[in-house]
This record gives structure tokens, sequence and C-alpha cells, in this order.
């Protein structure tokens, strides 16, 4: 009785979307005024005292496991939970654990490993050709993923305004595709960094495949470890998530010393306009290490790094409809990923994809590009944004 009053005042609590409910003990109740498109089902009850400990571990594992089936979208789910103030997301009654987190080199390097070297055979099922694992940039309504990714290189390079047989650092280079171009379209002689074994191994086969050995080169190595090199254009997509609270103002440290003098860096990552913070299930499942920093919280190591902010854009929308299409294509693969691992596998990151669309698109989350100089803010830079936007380069030829 103590546990459907907990269940009851807990659910009541959590959306402001109606949902039905279907109890372990064959009853039923809907929350919400109107008729619902959603139905959790609880197949079993989870104990109180999970639930309590860190909600977020304790359902997203139910989901996992198959204790807990929900019929309907688990992103409107999501959504409705994170846009009600009252949710679990919101009370830190619910967050008593969270898993620690070490960002050693060793520590770093093992969790980069857990979640990109799971297999690029993996990622070409739902990633676009460009294998670009990261927000695209949709500049029509129309375009599909690989023309959005297409764009969001190009849109990053175009802010550096780069002038061709300078050097290029592209921190956390993933798969390639936008260090390769800046090398072929844009004439920079382009050095990646990566931890990943898999993505080091994919980039050095591109390289030798495009005969780029002259201009480009790929390494398996911590950001913190590349001495006194300096390089004039940096970037960095997708990177600072992984670093670690305290290791934050380092990361930008570390663009501040490989960065010649007057040069130009553009940090891509998702921020919270919020304030910082983590997920305990996508820590303990999916991002090992992960966490979130506040926009203050950037904009504070930048400054105090030594570096200026010329520009910063917010692709909050670009990253849902992204993330959104990641999850469409995962499901048309859903066969073929059950047999590469197992349905528990397939309704984890299944629930992390969807869950990342919610948090998108309920402003949970943002992801913004952070223009920022060594030196006087933007002092190489054109004096309008116009150059950002010109039609110089044809972005048909972008590396595959």
């Amino acid at each position: 009785m103590l546990e459907k009053t907990f269940y009851k005042t807990f659910l009541s609590h959590t959306f402001n979307i109606p949902v039905r409910v279907n109890y372990w003990d064959g009853s039923s109740d809907v929350y919400g005024t109107g008729t619902p498109d959603i139905t959790i089902t609880f197949h079993e009850a989870i104990p109180i005292k999970e639930i309590s400990s860190n909600a977020s571990i304790a359902l997203g594992e139910a989901i996992m496991d198959g204790k807990i089936e929900v019929d309907g979208s688990i992103e409107d789910l999501i959504t409705a939970a994170y846009e009600n103030t009252d949710s679990f997301f919101h009370n830190k009654k619910f967050i008593h654990f969270l898993p620690k987190q070490k960002h050693t080199v060793k520590e770093s390097k093992s969790d980069v490993q857990e979640h990109y070297d799971i297999g690029n055979n993996f990622y070409k099922l739902w990633l676009d050709d460009t294998m670009t694992y990261s927000c695209a940039y949709f500049e029509s309504p129309d375009d599909d993923l690989y023309t959005a990714q297409v764009n969001k290189v190009h849109h990053i390079i175009k802010k550096l305004n780069p002038q061709p047989g300078k050097t290029l650092l592209d921190i956390g280079c993933g798969w390639g595709t936008l260090m390769l171009t800046a090398a072929k379209e844009y004439g920079l002689h382009v050095t990646g960094i990566t931890l990943s074994q898999e993505q080091y191994d994919y980039v050095n086969a591109r390289i030798k495949e495009d005969g780029l050995e002259d201009v480009a080169e790929v390494r398996l190595e911590d950001y913190r470890e590349l001495g006194n090199e300096k390089w004039d254009y940096i970037t960095s997509v997708g990177m600072f998530e992984h670093v670690g609270q305290e290791n934050l103002g380092q990361y930008f440290e570390c663009v501040q010393k490989y960065l010649m003098n007057d040069g130009v860096a553009l940090i891509h990552g998702i921020t919270r306009q919020q304030g910082g913070a983590n997920n305990g299930w996508l820590n303990k499942w999916i991002f090992p290490g992960g966490y979130v920093p506040g926009l203050i919280e950037n904009t504070t190591h930048i400054i105090e790094s030594g570096l200026q902010i010329d520009d910063m854009e917010p692709l909050r929308r670009h990253y849902q409809k992204t993330v959104e299409i990641w999850d469409k294509n995962f499901n048309e693969h859903r066969d073929e990923v059950v047999k590469m691992f197992d349905e528990r596998f397939v309704r984890m990151w299944d629930l992390y994809l969807q869950a990342c669309a919610a948090s998108f698109k309920s402003g949970n989350i943002d992801v913004i590009q952070y223009l920022i100089s060594k030196g006087p803010s933007a002092r190489m830079l054109p004096m309008t944004r116009d150059y950002m936007y010109d039609e110089t380069h044809d972005k048909s030829k972008v590396t595959d």
C-alpha cells in the first residue's frame, strides 16, 4: 500500500501531459487532464529506495531491463518531465547518488573508448556518410542529414576565416570529416587528435586513401599532452563535455596554449544555459565521465585562460532535429543492432537518443558554438559576419 501511494504521488508530479500508467497489480491510472497518447506499463515495482537514490538511473535501468515499457513517444514523455518543474529531474530528493568520475589521462582514454570503440560498423548503421557524430546544421528545413552535416563542417571552418597554408588542430577529431575537409578544400595543414582507437584507425586509412599524408595527420593522444606545439586555428566539436568539470579550466588553457598569437578557435559543444549538470544514467551507461558545463562556466574559463570571445551561436533546435533523425535511423536498423549486441542494448540506446532529443527540445540543454581568439577580440577577422555565409566553397565536395 505504501509503495503504491509513493508511485501515485511520484508520477502525479512528473509530467505536464496526460499519461496512462498500468501498474504491476493490474490497476491503471491516468495522470493529467485529457486523453493520453502515452502509456507506461510497470511489469514489476521498482523499489522506492532505488528511485529515491537516483530516479534517472533506476527508471532508465528498468526500461533497459524491460521492467518498464513505454507505448508512445519516449521523447515526448521525457520532454514533459523536463518541462514540469515539479518532476524528479528538478527535485534533489531523487538525486542522492551519482556515479563517481575521474578525468586523468588514463581514465579519459578509457571513458572515450567505452563509448566510441563499440564498433565503426555500429555507428555506420545510423550516422550519415560523413560519419559525423555531432550536431548538424540545417540551412533549410528540407536538408537531409548528410547535407546538414556538410553544412555544419563548412559553417565551422568558415567562421575561422582560414587562410591557405596555415595550420589547424582538431581536438577530438572523431572520424575526421572536418579536419580532412579543411585540408582538401581550404588548403590547411591539419592535425587531429582522438582517444578512440577505432576513430584513429579510420582517419589514418582515409588520409592514405586520399593521399593527404603531406598535409594531414591523426594522433592517438590526449589534449593535455601536445607539448609546446602551436597552430593558427583550433576546432573542437563535442569535446569539452568529456573533460569533466574539474578540467574545464585546463581545457581552455590548452586551447590558449596551442594557439598562435592572434590565432582563432571554434569550440562547439553541449552547454546548459541554466548552469552545469550531469545525469546519473547517462554517466553510468552511455557517457562515463560526462559533464555538461554551464554557459557562464564556459565563458568564465575562456576569459580566465586569456582568450577573448568573438561570437557565440546557439544551435539547440538543430541538435534536436539531428538526434531525432539518428533515432529514426537507429530504429530502422534495430534488428541488425540486436544481432550485434542484444535487446537490452537496443532499449538502452533508443532511450539515450530519445532522451537527448527531449533534453534539447525542452531547453534543458543547448549546443553553442564559441568563436574565440588569442589576442584582442576578432582582430584578425572581418568586421561583420557576412564572411561566415559566403558561397566560395562548393559543399558538394566534402570529404566522404
